[in-house]
């Protein structure tokens, strides 16, 4: 039982890696072993999270990629391969939102965040599972969706159809790369304080989501990290792939 969650020997690429709960779970997958390289954006704030990771004694390193660039991509799952010599893990936590009303809802707006949240993470998966199957290592995929994937929410109609999206592209690679060792979950959280959801928690929507919530609460994104650490670790979740973690303190369990 000591060795169930080590992750020691592993190197996990965390897409989105510099945001709030991609670096909680990059972070909790760090503390268990787990060399780290942290892709996004903004570099600078990947490499806060590599600081915050090496004071922590674990090891990581910044590499900067737009999800909507495959060409960034690759660049980026070049120098990490160069770096530590290819990975084991790759979490896709990217994501993006907007509270715009369906009428109002122009298809630039759509694009933009299908294109992060959908086709960024099919595109990654694209490159980096391919060169996972190529170096010959098993591993898994741990995808970051919602509870709006199951159950739409209102305010966020482009945001749930993506993430209802995604929940099918985990099951779907699932089954394709099952045969090559590697196993393909998602994470549904719930409420967390992330930057995606800060601007659509009014007073009357926190109101809201606390009577939908039986925990009467909003999750810490340190509690993500059971999740993240279980899947990642081929011994603990070793028969357990295209599968929907729900950690969100009993929201999709509520009706009225």
């Amino acid at each position: 039982m000591n060795t169930l969650f080590d992750l020691s020997g592993k190197t996990a690429v965390a897409i989105g890696g510099n945001s709030v709960l991609g670096a909680a779970m990059a972070k909790g997958l760090a503390a268990h072993g787990a060399k780290i390289a942290i892709v996004g954006r903004n570099l600078e704030k990947a490499n806060e999270v590599v600081k915050e990771i090496e004071e922590m004694g674990g090891e990581a390193k910044a590499f900067q990629a737009d999800v909507v660039s495959k060409q960034a991509l690759e660049q980026a799952a070049t120098d990490i391969e160069e770096w530590a010599g290819g990975w084991d893990i790759l979490l896709n936590a990217p994501g993006k939102n907007s509270t715009t009303p369906f009428f109002d809802l122009k298809m630039d707006e759509w694009d933009d965040i299908m294109d992060v949240n959908l086709k960024g993470i099919v595109v990654t998966c694209q490159i980096f599972a391919k060169r996972m199957i190529e170096q010959k290592r098993t591993g898994s995929i741990i995808n970051i969706s919602s509870v709006s994937s199951t159950t739409p929410l209102s305010k966020v109609f482009t945001y749930s159809v993506s993430k209802a999206a995604l929940n099918s592209v985990t099951q779907y690679l699932a089954r394709e790369f099952a045969t090559d060792g590697i196993r393909v979950n998602a994470i549904i959280p719930g409420f967390f304080p992330a930057e995606q959801n800060r601007k659509i928690l009014s007073e009357e929507r926190t109101t809201s989501i606390m009577n939908h919530t039986p925990m009467q609460r909003f999750g810490s994104p340190d509690e993500l990290q059971g999740a993240a650490v279980f899947l990642a670790s081929d011994k603990a979740s070793s028969f357990v792939t295209g599968t929907m973690v729900r950690v969100d303190g009993g929201f999709g369990s509520m009706t009225i």
